[in-house]
């Protein structure tokens, strides 16, 4: 940088600010730079090639680089109708516009559009690299897919995968429980409970459990109830969430399921007299709720933060060490979660409830 400096007779602040397109450079002197830079054979990244790029648009243009936002669920149309999906995509679409970046969608199981092709739209498209969004069941992402991996840098948003392990952001899980956990006993509760579905649990590779098996480490053993796990079968089998529900007897569970406040009711305890509720994916649909709101718009963000990041240094391929960004989440009160007085947690143990 210092030779192109020398050899276009300006300052290497200038250099650096005309690489970046900074305003503050006249556009003629932007281009002569540019163009200098080009001559001297300036090292090749992201920075050089986006500048020459808005030297050859014009003043007119506004040059804007290209991402992908790849659906990695297997609804196509999650990107809207999905209860937490569209809060990622907002986020990826609003950070992508500050750094100067459009997105263009795809399905990743589009059954008309296989990775080769994929492949050859984003090189026609001049797409530099790819937002996953929408892991909800599995931890990979297609064998099929193969190929896109190995030629552009790809991060996850939500979960971490493992085949192939690339670069994630997502919400710091492990945490939000903690949290969770210790705004409920704050609130007077004694016997917090964890409902769960396995299958999340074991996405987040266990930072829901682990968080809550941490924060029971407060307690007396006696208050330390087992989660439970088995979400799936207990919307085809309710009654073994009724049998869990008789035999830990808890005074609020916390889980990511509105559905649980209708099992609660079918085995005859009332929200929040007899158990109180906090939903650990706090969403606007459901405003009543006590519980946490993950800023699932922020990990959208980070992730195209992330990926822009490593474009400008010159990543491709699955990273030999994945990088994680974990983002905080926010305890919100509501109405599931009422302040329980010492005479209401009496009484709650001295007549406990019977389905």
């Amino acid at each position: 940088m210092r030779e192109v400096a020398r050899a276009a007779g300006v300052s290497l602040n200038a250099v650096s600010l005309a690489l970046r397109g900074d305003p503050q450079i006249p556009e003629g002197t932007r281009r002569r730079i540019i163009a200098v830079a080009a001559e001297l054979g300036y090292r090749k990244d992201p920075l050089l090639a986006r500048a020459l790029a808005r030297a050859r648009a014009g003043p007119e243009t506004r040059f804007r680089a290209t991402l992908a936002l790849l659906n990695a669920n297997e609804d196509p149309l999650a990107f809207t109708r999905h209860p937490t999906v569209p809060a990622y995509v907002a986020g990826c679409h609003r950070r992508a516009r500050q750094l100067g970046y459009v997105l263009d969608e795809f399905w990743l199981a589009d059954p008309l559009l296989d990775a080769r092709a994929m492949g050859r739209v984003w090189r026609a498209r001049g797409i530099e690299g790819a937002v996953a969004v929408g892991l909800m069941r599995e931890d990979r992402l297609p064998e099929a897919a193969r190929p896109l991996w190995r030629e552009f840098p790809c991060v996850v948003t939500g979960v971490a995968t493992r085949e192939p392990a690339l670069s994630f952001a997502c919400a710091d899980h492990h945490r939000l429980v903690l949290d969770a956990f210790r705004a409920t006993v704050a609130a007077g509760y004694e016997r917090p409970a964890l409902v769960l579905d396995e299958t999340i649990d074991r996405l987040t590779l266990g930072r829901f459990t682990g968080g809550f098996l941490v924060a029971q480490q407060s307690l007396r053993k006696h208050q330390r109830l087992r989660p439970f796990v088995r979400v799936a079968e207990a919307r085809a089998r309710p009654e073994l969430f009724q049998r869990w529900l008789e035999r830990e007897r808890p005074d609020a569970i916390l889980t990511l399921y509105h559905e649980v406040r209708r099992w609660l009711g079918a085995a005859g305890w009332r929200v929040p007299r007899d158990v109180g509720l906090v939903q650990l994916e706090r969403r606007a649909d459901h405003p009543g709720w006590a519980g946490m709101d993950q800023h699932n718009d922020v990990v959208g963000e980070t992730a195209v933060e992330m990926l822009v990041a490593m474009i400008q240094g010159g990543v491709v391929g699955v990273p030999d060490f994945p990088r994680a960004t974990l983002v905080g989440s926010s305890w919100v009160p509501g109405r599931t979660l009422p302040r329980r007085t010492k005479g209401q947690r009496m009484a709650s143990r001295v007549f406990p409830l019977v389905s």
